[in-house]
């Protein structure tokens, strides 16, 4: 059993900083892709940003210059620096991983989500 928790979520101001933490517990063996994904009131979930193994990222066009993701492999976790959020960015966010453990390769896990809201 593989467990994702989320943490670092909150309100903001427009224009300021969060940086949320995801770190993945359990049975595992490796983690492959890690990522972020949000999801609006109304709308679908959509991809923030991912990061391979060895480090290559991938952001969506909306946060480019704006968010940074980071993995530490030795701490099976991974971050999101937000910068200059914007009230569009309100969401719920969710990590996401694939795990490989002694009985299952690459298996896709969610953590519980995390709040975060831009408002003056």
């Amino acid at each position: 059993q593989v467990q994702l928790a989320e943490s670092g979520g909150g309100l903001v101001q427009p224009g300021g900083s969060l940086r949320l933490s995801c770190a993945a517990s359990g049975s595992i063996f490796a983690i492959n892709d890690m990522g972020w994904y949000r999801q609006a009131p109304g709308k679908q979930r959509e991809l923030v940003a991912g990061i391979t193994r060895g480090g290559n990222t991938n952001y969506a066009d909306s946060v480019k210059g704006r968010f940074s993701i980071s993995r530490d492999n030795a701490k099976n976790s991974v971050y999101l620096q937000m910068n200059s959020l914007k009230p569009e960015d309100t969401a719920v966010y969710y990590c996401d991983a694939d795990v490989t453990t002694l009985t299952s390769f690459n298996r896709d896990y969610w953590g519980q989500g995390t709040q975060v809201t831009v408002s003056s």
